[in-house]
C-alpha cells in the first residue's frame, strides 16, 4: 500500500494526532518527522502550518532533496527556538514591524509640511433642519412690504421669480391678500393689480385658484383680527373674476368644498349675489378701492380737479384728454364731466373751454356716452345745492344741455330720462323747502348730538308724511361722513321710531334709499355695504323686524343692486354674534345688546333703591349711552316702586326729568308700556292698578307726560280696566 503512495493505518493515526496538536498549538511529536515528505504532501488533511514546520526540520541542512518549495515566515532564534512571524512580516520580538504598519494608532502632526487637513477624522456636528416653506413665507413678506412701499409691480414680479420655489406660490397669494386686508384701500387695490400682473406670467392659473381656496379656508381666523374680513374677501373674489384671473365657475365650485357655517362660504355667497350679479358689476367692483391706479377716490378727485385747472390755464384739449386717459378710471369719468360743468358755471369765461374739452373727449372716445349722461345727471341732481353758491346754476345748466345735444356729444336720451320721471325733478315747492330745512337740522344734530332738539324741530316742520324723505337724507349724509356720524344716525333712528316715526315710515325710507342705491354709489363707492349695515343695525335695534326685510325686498325691482343689499343685511343679522358685531360696526354706541342694556338698567336701579345717590344713578343712566331706550328705565322704575312700596324711584324720575336726561316723550312711552302690561302686573302686584293711577296723577302734576296722553285711547282702556 505504501509503494502505491498511500498511508498505512499507523501513519493515518499519527497524522490525525498531528493535526489535532497543530490546531491546539501543541508541538508535533518528533517521530512524525520520519514520514516521507512525498507521502505527507499527498495527504489532504495536512495543514500549511504543519508543512512549514515539517520542512524546516528535514531540510535545515539542505539534504532534504529540494523537492518541496521554500517556506516563508519562519525564523530560527539563536536559542534554537522557533519564532512564528506575523502575517506580512510584521511583529515578533526584536522586529521593526512591517513597512507600513496600519495596526498602530496614527497621529497627525499639524506642523508637518505634508500635513493634509483632509486626513483629519470626521466630526458630526448637529445642524438645525429648516422647513423650505417657512423660509419662503418669510421671504415673501419682505417682497410684499417693499411693493406696498414703492408700488413697482415689475420689481415685485422679478423678486418673486428670483425667489424660486414656484410650488409655494399659492401661499404668496394668501399672504399678499391677508396683509392687504388689514390696510387701507390703496394697498387693497395694489394687491389686486399685482395679482393680475403675476397671472400666467409668474403664477399659474391653477395656483391662483389654490391661493384663493387657502384664503377662504382661513376666513374664520382672519375674522378674529379683521372685523370686515368676510366682505373684503368677497370683494377680492369678485375682483379676481372681473379681472379674469379666476374663472366664473370657481365661485360655484368652491362652495361645495367649504363648510356650511364657515366665513369662507359667506364670503363666496356675498361675492356671487352682491357683486357679480349686480348691474354694471364690473365697474362697481373695480372702483371699490379707487380703481386700477393705486389711488383712493379722494386722490382721483384731486387729480381730476388739478388737470381741469391746468387745462383752463393752457387750453390744450388734447393734453387734457391724454391726462384723463392716463388716470385709468374710465368708470369714474362721470366725475370729470360733473367737475367740468361746475367749473364752467363758476367762471363764465371758462365755459367755451369746458364745452370744447367735453366735446373733444366724447369724439376721441375718452369719455363714453353713458359716463357723459351720468355726469350731466349728477349735476342736475345737485342743482338745488349749487344754486346756493351759484345763483344762475339752473339757467346755465339748462343752456348747456341743448347745446351739448345739438353738437352730438350728449345723447338726446338724457332729456327723455329727465322728463319721463326716471330721474325725477323735484318741482314741489313744499318738498324743496322741506329738504332744505332737514339738511340744516341734520347738520346741527351731527354737531350737537341733541336728539330731543331734533325731534322738536321735525315736529315744527309739520310734515309727518315726508318722514321717509328725512330718513333717506339722514342716512345719505351719514354715509359720506365718518363712523361717528354713522353711529349717531343709527341712534337717531331708534329715537325717532319710538317718538314720531312709524314702522311704515322706516320701511318706506329704506325703500327710497335702496331704489337710488346705484346713483348713491356714484358718489359713495361703498354705498352697498354701508346700506346693508344700516339695515342690519335697524333690525338689531328693534327699529325694524326681521320680516320687514322681506317687505322691503318685495317693494324693490327684481335683480337690482338694492335687492342684493337687503340679502347682505339678512346675512349679517343671522350670522353668529350678530348683535355685538353690528352694534360695534362703526366703533361707537353703547355696545350693549338689548338684553345687556336691560340687565344694566335693572342693576343700577337696584343699587339706587338700596341706598344709592340720585346723582350717581343719573350718571349711570347717562353712561349707558342709549337715550332712545330710556323708556325702559321709566318702566322698570315704576314697577320697582310698585313692588317695594317706595317712592325713591319717583324721586329718581323727577331728577332725570329736571336734568333733561329723560325726555317727556321717553317718560310718556314708559308710562304707556306699564299701562299696556297692567293685566300681567296685577298677577304679581295685586294693587298695581291703584298704584299706577296714583303715579299717573303725579306725572300729570309734574308735567312728565304729554298732555294728549289721555286722549289716545289709553285713558279709555284704563277706565275700562278699573
Amino acid at each position: 500500500m505504501a509503494s502505491e503512495g498511500f498511508l498505512t493505518e499507523e501513519q493515518r493515526e499519527r497524522m490525525k494526532i498531528a493535526s489535532m496538536n497543530v490546531e491546539n498549538s501543541v508541538p508535533v511529536p518528533s517521530k512524525l518527522l520520519s514520514t516521507s515528505p512525498k507521502n505527507l504532501s499527498s495527504s489532504p488533511k495536512l495543514t500549511s502550518a504543519y508543512l512549514a514546520d515539517h520542512h524546516g526540520k528535514t531540510g535545515g541542512g539542505g539534504g532534504g532533496g529540494g523537492k518541496a518549495p521554500a517556506v516563508r515566515h519562519v525564523r530560527r532564534s539563536h536559542s534554537g527556538k522557533h519564532i512564528r512571524v506575523k502575517k506580512e512580516g510584521a511583529g515578533g520580538k526584536g522586529c521593526w514591524g512591517k513597512l507600513l504598519d496600519t495596526e498602530c494608532e496614527a497621529h497627525l502632526d499639524r506642523n508637518d509640511p505634508n500635513y493634509d487637513s483632509g486626513e483629519e477624522p470626521y466630526k458630526l456636528v448637529e445642524a438645525t433642519v429648516t422647513d423650505p416653506l417657512d423660509d419662503y413665507k418669510k421671504a415673501v413678506v419682505s417682497i410684499i412690504e417693499e411693493y406696498f412701499n414703492n408700488g413697482v409691480v415689475e420689481v415685485a414680479a422679478s423678486d418673486l421669480r428670483e425667489l424660486g420655489s414656484s410650488e409655494y406660490h399659492p401661499y404668496f397669494i394668501k399672504r399678499l391678500v391677508s396683509m392687504a386686508m388689514d390696510r387701507h384701500d390703496k394697498e387693497k387695490e395694489m394687491a389686486s393689480v399685482l395679482l393680475s400682473d403675476l397671472y400666467a406670467d409668474v403664477i399659474s392659473p391653477s395656483q391662483i385658484s389654490q391661493g384663493f381656496i387657502l384664503l377662504l379656508e382661513s376666513a374664520d381666523d382672519l375674522s378674529v383680527d379683521i372685523p370686515d374680513a368676510v366682505n373684503v374677501l368677497a370683494l377680492y373674489v369678485a375682483r379676481a373674476v372681473v379681472d379674469d384671473i379666476l374663472p366664473p365657475a370657481f365661485v360655484t365650485r368652491v362652495q361645495k368644498n367649504l363648510p356650511e357655517s364657515s366665513k369662507g362660504l359667506q364670503a363666496v355667497q356675498i361675492a356671487e349675489k352682491s357683486y357679480l350679479s349686480a348691474p354694471h358689476h364690473a365697474e362697481l367692483v373695480e372702483r371699490k378701492w379707487g380703481g386700477s391706479t393705486h389711488l383712493t377716490v379722494e386722490e382721483v378727485k384731486k387729480k381730476i380737479a388739478e388737470l381741469l385747472r391746468e387745462y383752463v390755464e393752457n387750453g390744450d384739449a388734447l393734453e387734457a384728454c391724454r391726462c384723463i386717459r392716463e388716470l385709468g378710471v374710465s368708470f369714474f369719468h362721470h366725475e370729470v364731466v360733473k367737475k367740468a360743468l361746475i367749473l364752467g358755471m363758476e367762471t363764465k369765461s371758462t365755459e367755451p373751454l369746458i364745452m370744447k374739452l367735453l366735446k373733444e373727449a366724447s369724439e376721441e372716445g375718452v369719455i363714453s356716452t353713458s359716463q357723459m349722461i351720468k355726469g350731466f345727471y349728477r349735476v342736475e341732481e345737485s342743482l338745488d345745492d349749487l344754486s346756493l353758491d351759484i345763483p344762475s346754476a339752473r339757467s346755465l345748466f339748462q343752456s348747456f344741455v341743448p347745446r351739448a345735444i345739438s353738437e352730438g356729444w350728449l345723447d338726446a336720451s338724457f332729456t327723455k330720462l329727465t322728463t319721463d320721471g326716471d330721474f325725477p325733478k323735484h318741482n314741489d315747492e313744499k318738498l324743496k323747502r322741506y329738504k332744505e330745512e332737514i339738511v340744516t337740522i341734520i347738520h346741527e344734530y351731527f354737531l350737537s348730538d341733541d336728539i330731543p332738539e331734533l325731534i322738536h324741530s321735525l315736529q315744527d316742520l309739520g310734515a309727518p308724511e315726508l318722514n321717509p324723505v328725512f330718513l333717506k337724507k339722514l342716512i345719505t349724509l351719514a354715509m359720506d361722513r365718518k363712523n361717528r356720524e354713522k353711529e349717531m344716525a343709527s341712534v337717531l333712528l331708534s329715537g325717532l321710531h319710538i317718538e314720531i316715526f312709524s314702522s311704515e315710515d322706516i320701511v318706506n325710507g329704506f325703500v327710497m334709499l335702496l331704489e337710488s342705491a346705484e346713483d348713491t354709489a356714484l358718489d359713495i363707492l361703498d354705498a352697498s355695504n354701508e346700506l346693508a349695515l344700516f339695515l342690519a343695525r335697524a333690525v338689531i335695534d328693534d327699529v325694524l323686524a326681521p320680516l320687514n326685510l322681506d317687505e322691503i325686498a318685495s317693494k324693490l325691482p327684481p335683480n337690482c343692486s338694492g335687492s342684493e343689499t337687503v340679502h347682505m343685511a339678512r346675512s349679517l343679522v343671522f350670522s353668529r354674534h350678530a348683535g355685538e358685531r353690528i352694534l360695534r360696526c362703526w366703533g361707537g354706541g353703547s355696545g350693549w345688546a338689548v338684553e345687556d342694556a336691560k340687565d344694566k338698567i335693572m342693576k343700577l336701579l337696584e343699587e339706587f333703591e338700596s341706598g344709592g345717590v340720585v346723582g350717581e344713578a343719573c350718571q349711570c343712566i347717562r353712561d349707558l349711552g342709549m337715550p332712545f331706550f330710556n323708556h325702559e328705565v321709566v318702566k322698570k322704575a315704576l314697577i320697582m316702586a310698585m313692588e317695594k312700596k317706595n317712592d325713591r324711584m319717583l324721586d329718581l324720575l323727577q331728577e332725570c326729568f329736571s336734568e333733561g336726561l329723560i325726555t317727556i316723550n321717553q317718560l310718556t312711552k314708559g308710562f304707556a308700556r306699564i299701562q299696556d302690561g297692567l293685566d300681567d302686573l296685577a298677577l304679581d302686584i295685586p294693587n298695581a292698578q291703584v298704584k299706577f293711577e296714583s303715579y299717573m296723577e303725579l306725572a300729570k302734576k309734574r308735567n312728565w307726560i304729554l298732555p294728549g296722553f289721555d286722549s289716545n285711547g289709553e285713558d279709555g282702556s284704563l277706565a275700562a280696566t278699573s
